[in-house]
């Protein structure tokens, strides 16, 4: 019996449902396209095309890796993040779905022909800040990390989107070396999850991404109190800044930040309703009595 596209991808969200992964059907559909080097619109509109021997090895290989918990984007080496495609290698997090909450409050609050730069704080792949400036012609930005593995990751997606003319990476702890009032926007997605909590999260995060990016230090908020007077530091007066936290890190977040002198204080919800990305402004100049 022939194998085609639509009975590949049928076998392989049935197998992949039976193994209790959380997306079979869009992780079928992505392990078929990229084993038979197919597109969605081909097993839409020609669902009868044979796969073949290799390829039908090729998807098998990659049904194995995922039913053993491990990400698609580890198995493909590239994530979709918002509008743009990213490598993905075994030293940055995989880009998630709710880190575009900072792209989208970046970009509303950017009109698409104002130049601007950003600073992107612990800028693992880089999606974040190149999902901006591809849509931000005239933006430019600075990506630190201190994994230097992490930044050739962001270099090389830079290079493969066009953007690397636009993005800087440096290697650095935090802010360090970077100039006062220099930014006109900062975000930021830094490790946020309690040390002790590591361990029992789902295998695709605890085997997969690296803990450096995900271990906050015994309350999660490690990170958040190096930043909070840092990025307040390194902006321009009036600049907004963005900052994913965990999903009850709230309070404590906002309070870091108005602690450090921010004004205008306050959180985004995801598009699951979970509190995500704190956010504010360097108070600006001739304001000194603003208490947020």
């Amino acid at each position: 019996m022939t194998l085609t596209l639509v009975k590949a991808w049928t076998a392989a969200r049935d197998r992949l449902k039976a193994a209790q992964i959380e997306s079979p059907v869009i992780d079928a559909r992505l392990l078929v396209e990229a084993a038979c080097e197919a597109t969605r619109i081909d097993i839409i509109s020609d669902p009868y095309r044979a796969v073949t021997d290799a390829q039908a090895a090729q998807l098998d290989s990659y049904l194995d890796r995922r039913e053993r918990r491990e990400p698609v984007s580890r198995i493909l080496g590239r994530k979709g993040f918002w509008k743009i495609l990213v490598g993905v290698t075994p030293h940055v997090l995989s880009p998630r779905p709710e880190s575009e909450v900072i792209v989208d409050l970046t970009l509303r609050a950017f009109p698409e022909a104002m130049a601007f730069n950003v600073l992107d704080l612990g800028v693992g792949s880089g999606a974040i800040l190149l999902a901006i400036l591809a849509e931000r012609p005239a933006a430019q930005g600075l990506g630190v990390d201190v994994s230097e593995d992490a930044l050739a990751t962001a270099r090389e997606n830079a290079a493969n989107l066009g953007l690397e003319g636009r993005a800087a990476f440096l290697r650095g702890d935090w802010t360090a070396g970077l100039a006062d009032d220099s930014f006109d926007v900062v975000v930021s997605n830094p490790p946020y999850i309690e040390s002790d909590v590591i361990p029992t999260l789902d295998p695709e995060v605890k085997a997969h991404d690296p803990h450096l990016a995900l271990d906050g230090g015994p309350d999660g908020l490690d990170a958040y109190r190096t930043l909070a007077p840092e990025i307040l530091r390194v902006l321009k007066p009036g600049a907004p800044f963005f900052v994913e936290i965990g999903s009850t890190q709230k309070d404590a977040v906002e309070t870091l930040m108005r602690q450090a002198g921010a004004d205008g204080v306050t959180t985004v919800r995801d598009l699951s309703d979970w509190d995500r990305v704190v956010t504010g402004f360097k108070k600006p100049l001739g304001n000194p009595l603003s208490n947020g």
